[in-house]
């Protein structure tokens, strides 16, 4: 497994899904979406694997805005407010999950 984990470093589910991978020693790369963000590249492959409204936080005080937006400028407007994403976003390869999914990780690691 190649795990990632991007969220925010007050985020209660963030600290959830890093102390699961913790607990059953797998090695994780933890990004802090406020201070790092996505790449393009990254936010692209997680679109494609969890689909785009399940990144956007409808309680985000920035979510307004992101309704009245097309499809094709969403993704610009999560590179540029990390804020209204999600958290945490845990990636494995292709794979990708938002929230706490321990369920969906443990069929990774049964792989």
């Amino acid at each position: 497994m190649n795990i990632q984990i991007f969220g925010k470093l007050k985020c209660f589910d963030t600290k959830k899904a890093e102390r699961y991978f913790k607990e059953r020693g797998v090695k994780f790369q933890s990004v802090d979406l406020m201070q790092k963000g996505f790449s393009k590249g990254e936010l692209a492959s997680v679109i494609k694997a969890v689909g785009l409204n399940a990144l956007a936080n409808e309680k985000s005080q920035d979510y307004h805005l992101f309704g009245y937006l097309t499809d094709e400028a969403k993704p610009d407007k999560l590179l540029e407010c990390p804020g209204l994403l999600n958290t945490p976003i845990v990636r494995n390869g292709r794979l990708a999950t938002v929230g706490y999914c321990p369920e969906v990780w443990k069929k990774w690691g049964e792989d």
